[in-house]
């Protein structure tokens, strides 16, 4: 739905935002995001200012070549400044495309900068910071707010110079030829302004209304049309019940569009009418005045002129500062967004974990580890999870004193109920997250000290849950190691034992998988998840419950494939295959977030307690017959 002329733009506008108040810190940051641009910013005033200029001044050519021309019998001067006024308006025309051209410039690079300095710093955010926000508030900030920001030194700032200096011109102009009748001209502008500020609330509510009912729809479509979705509609969904309910939302829309287009028509026709009523007033006032000899017919002819030109921008004035302050608080939500510190970054001085572990091996430390999640305060804002205010509940530590080594090429697994801190430990060795006390180290250097890139290259995990985007097989392999060719990408389905079955697909590493990998089965996902793992061929490896959720045969052939990743690798196994278990050099077991027991199976057999219990509950019973998951 659109709203008609910028005017009608304007007025749509929610004007409670023009009650907000911006700190001089938030000012002094918005203007230097304009800095790179102060020169063009300069000519793009500059440019505008000659434009309000020439606009001004074809109302008084009208009044000479009425006046010394027409009237006076003057061919010359009527001829002179006819073209005198087609000159001004290819002028007027060159100077319309060129402060385009330069507003363009400013504004789409202020886009580029602030989507790019979003976009990175959110990459930076915490894992805790996604699991929190909601993703269409969070992509509303790298696009609307984005678009609206850039506005504050484009079309507003053009807005408000352009009408200011089109008004002083316009005045100084009527003035000089009649006062009388520019004070009349004033006094009817309150018929203009009052009018269209009560539209302007109305409409504002109703666009108000209109995008958040789109909003809602649209969140409807996202649910019900990706794979998941999709899936769960068609098992337990009701086809009449979900076009009803979808029905009766966009319905509503349909309706509030009538609405506003009724209040915009009302508008436009509104102010159309008192315009003609005004300039009717003039030529009525002024032709009497014409008669009397007390003004020239030009004179009277170049008031009306100017009245067009003045009653436009005093409306549009009347409601700048909604204008403005909607353009700086989405200026206000980026920024907000920017100083939202990540709790992992990286030192200036971080050094390159691979050196380090030319030297000392891929050995993994965990010494005297605690850990506790962060508050929401630590990694959220209310405004992006759609919350009044965040809830900072107490939080307990989910690691408490844990320590252990898995040496160089060694394999560890770890163990224990659900809850006990396997998969937290898993994230701290990939540096999602960092321990709240004690440190994690790799080949001796404490993962806080070592650059992001050194430890991706290093660190490989393969979870329950392998997310495939919306590309091909090549690509989503490519995304761990993009320089990877062809060859190296066959070599690695090789390894993972899928490619023979990729071979088989109509465009074999180039079929694209769909949304999430959709259009793959749980078994060949996971496959697909160890050939980019291997491809990236990290020192250390990490399984998550690799294959917590796959049905015998998958389990099989996926468990094939981890013993080719996991050969000569240092690796952390949580909660696999009894085999996988039995075979790892030490076994942890975790209880409530505590090292609770460590050695091989035998030995955690032999002296009982939570192995032993896990092992009569979950592991002996399938002993001997297909290879069990273990529970977590």
């Amino acid at each position: 739905m659109t709203t008609g002329s910028p005017n009608m733009r304007s007025f749509a506008k929610d004007r409670t935002v023009a009650d907000h108040k911006l700190t001089r810190d938030t000012l002094r940051r918005i203007l230097q995001f304009a800095r790179p641009y102060k020169a063009k910013l300069a000519v793009f005033v500059g440019l505008i200012a000659l434009e309000a200029a020439a606009g001004a001044v074809t109302p008084l050519l009208f009044k000479h070549l009425i006046d010394d021309g027409i009237t006076a019998g003057n061919t010359r001067v009527v001829l002179v400044i006819a073209a005198i006024v087609a000159v001004l308006a290819i002028v007027s025309a060159g100077l319309s495309v060129a402060d385009r051209w330069v507003s363009s410039q400013v504004g789409e690079g202020l886009i580029l900068d602030l989507r790019t300095e979003v976009f990175d710093h959110v990459q930076r955010m915490p894992l805790a910071f996604f699991s929190r926000a909601k993703t269409g508030a969070l992509v509303q900030r790298l696009n609307g707010d984005v678009l609206g920001a850039q506005q504050a030194f484009t079309s507003t700032l053009q807005n408000v110079v352009s009408n200011s200096l089109t008004i002083v011109f316009v005045l100084a102009a009527m003035l000089s030829m009649s006062w009388q009748l520019t004070l009349l001209s004033l006094v009817l502008l309150p018929a203009f302004v009052l009018p269209a500020r009560w539209f302007g609330k109305k409409i504002a509510a109703i666009t108000r209304e209109s995008y958040a009912l789109n909003a809602d729809a649209a969140q409807i479509m996202n649910e019900r049309f990706n794979v998941a979705g999709a899936h769960l509609v068609k098992i337990f969904g009701d086809p009449e019940r979900e076009s009803t309910n979808y029905a009766a939302q966009v319905g509503r829309v349909r309706d509030i569009g009538v609405t506003r287009a009724l209040y915009s028509t009302w508008f436009r026709v509104g102010l159309t009418t008192l315009a003609s009523v005004a300039v009717a007033i003039v030529y009525g006032l002024g032709g009497v005045m014409a008669i009397r000899g007390e003004l020239t017919v030009g004179v009277v002819v170049a008031l009306t002129a100017y009245l067009a030109r003045l009653y436009g921008p005093l409306t549009a004035m009347s409601n700048v500062q909604v204008d403005v302050m909607t353009a700086l608080v989405s200026f206000e939500r980026v920024l907000e967004v920017l100083d939202l510190e990540p709790t992992v970054t990286e030192k200036p001085d971080a050094i390159d974990l691979r050196v380090e572990k030319a030297t000392h091996g891929a050995t993994v430390e965990l010494d005297a580890v605690g850990f506790r999640y962060p508050g929401a305060d630590e990694v959220s804002l209310a405004s992006l999870e759609s919350v009044a205010t965040l809830r900072n509940e107490p939080i307990e530590d989910t690691l408490r004193d844990v320590s252990f080594t898995v040496p160089a090429g060694h394999m560890v697994a770890l163990v224990g109920h659900s809850g006990a801190g396997k998969t937290t430990i898993s994230q701290l060795v990939t540096r999602m997250y960092d321990p709240t006390r004690g440190a994690v180290r790799i080949a001796g250097a404490d993962l806080r000290d070592v650059t992001h890139e050194s430890l991706r290259a290093t660190v490989g995990v393969v979870s329950q849950e392998a997310h495939l985007f919306h590309d091909t097989i090549a690509e989503n392999l490519r995304y761990a190691r993009p320089e990877a060719t062809d060859a190296d990408i066959e070599r690695a389905l090789e390894q993972a034992h899928i490619a023979q079955l990729v071979a088989t697909l109509p465009d074999g590493i180039h079929t694209v998988v769909g949304d999430r990998g959709y259009r793959l089965s749980g078994g060949e996902r996971q496959r697909l998840a160890i050939a980019r793992m291997l491809l990236k061929a990290p020192d250390v490896v990490i399984l998550d419950e690799a294959t917590a959720h796959l049905d015998s045969g998958s389990e099989a052939a996926v468990q094939a494939a981890l013993d080719e990743a996991l050969s000569g690798r240092t690796s952390i196994v949580i909660a696999h295959r009894l085999s996988t278990i039995r075979q790892a050099d030490a076994i942890v077991v975790l209880d409530h977030g505590r090292v609770i027991d460590q050695g091989t199976h035998t030995e955690l057999l032999a002296r009982g307690g939570v192995y032993a219990e896990l092992y009569r509950t979950q592991f002996a019973s399938t002993e001997g017959a297909e290879p069990a998951t273990v529970a977590a």
